[in-house]
């Protein structure tokens, strides 16, 4: 099958669950400079996989696909730090760390393939 629109290709929607997962855990958050910089790195995930998609050179299209992955790893990291600091609970990180790594996982199969 040939994906003929970003919004076929099932990492920029796992990134778009991941986006709309994180604005929901941090809406009410107080603390807006950390609330910021990790909803910024949720959209900057499915952002680059559209940038790149839209590029239309299989060169410019990796090259955005492993900027999204280095911002899903900066997720990844800041959930870490919010768990420790008590922001989010075992299960909102885990539900967020697993749906980030599946991301990775097909970004990197991704990038494999161009």
């Amino acid at each position: 099958m040939k994906v003929e629109r970003f919004e076929d290709i099932i990492s920029w929607q796992k990134a778009k669950e991941l986006t709309i997962l994180i604005y929901g855990m941090f809406e009410k958050s107080k603390d807006y400079g950390f609330r910021d910089q990790i909803q910024r790195a949720s959209v900057s995930v499915m952002n680059n996989i559209a940038e790149g998609f839209e590029r239309k050179s299989n060169a410019e299209f990796k090259q955005f696909l492993f900027i999204g992955k280095g911002s899903c790893g900066e997720v990844r990291s800041m959930l870490y730090l919010a768990k420790e600091l008590g922001k989010i609970s075992q299960d909102e990180f885990d539900n967020a760390y697993k749906l980030c790594e599946e991301i990775s996982k097909l970004l990197s199969g991704f990038i494999k393939t161009l």
